[in-house]
């Protein structure tokens, strides 16, 4: 099957995209058909020099059947070429990976914890009471 996507480039911690047609089988970085334009994730979005593409290349390969992976499908919804993907529902992306941990545990732990809290609570009235009802009598 083949699929449009991005195959990663430049230095460490430094990355430059190419936007290629390659068969899924073969590496990211690996093998690919053709070169259809490139991405620089580091400019700021404004600038024309962060997305260069070769439009009827793209045009011809999504004819003959060539899949777009979801950033590449952005990419290109966002200059038009085919309709803009629908957004994805991922309400924990905006936590970051270590908190979601963290939250996780303890609604667990809360859930067991609850039972045994009410129960030292309703041990704990009785007494109360008691103590309650002779400083009453006196």
């Amino acid at each position: 099957m083949l699929k449009l996507r991005l195959s990663r480039g430049g230095t460490k911690k430094r990355p430059v995209y190419k936007i290629v047609v390659a068969e899924s089988k073969f590496a990211r970085d690996g093998r690919f058909i053709e070169k259809l334009g490139f991405f620089n994730p580091l400019l700021p979005k404004e600038k024309k020099e962060r997305i260069g593409l070769e439009s009827e290349r793209i045009k011809y390969w999504l004819s003959q059947g060539a899949q777009p992976t979801t950033r590449v499908a952005r990419i290109l919804g966002e200059n038009n070429f085919i309709p803009m993907p629908a957004a994805g529902n991922n309400p924990n992306k905006a936590i970051a990976k270590k908190d979601r941990k963290k939250e996780e545990a303890p609604k667990e732990n809360a859930a067991e914890a609850k039972p045994a809290a009410e129960a030292k609570k309703e041990e704990a009235k009785p007494a109360a009471e008691a103590k309650k009802e002779e400083a009453k009598k006196e």
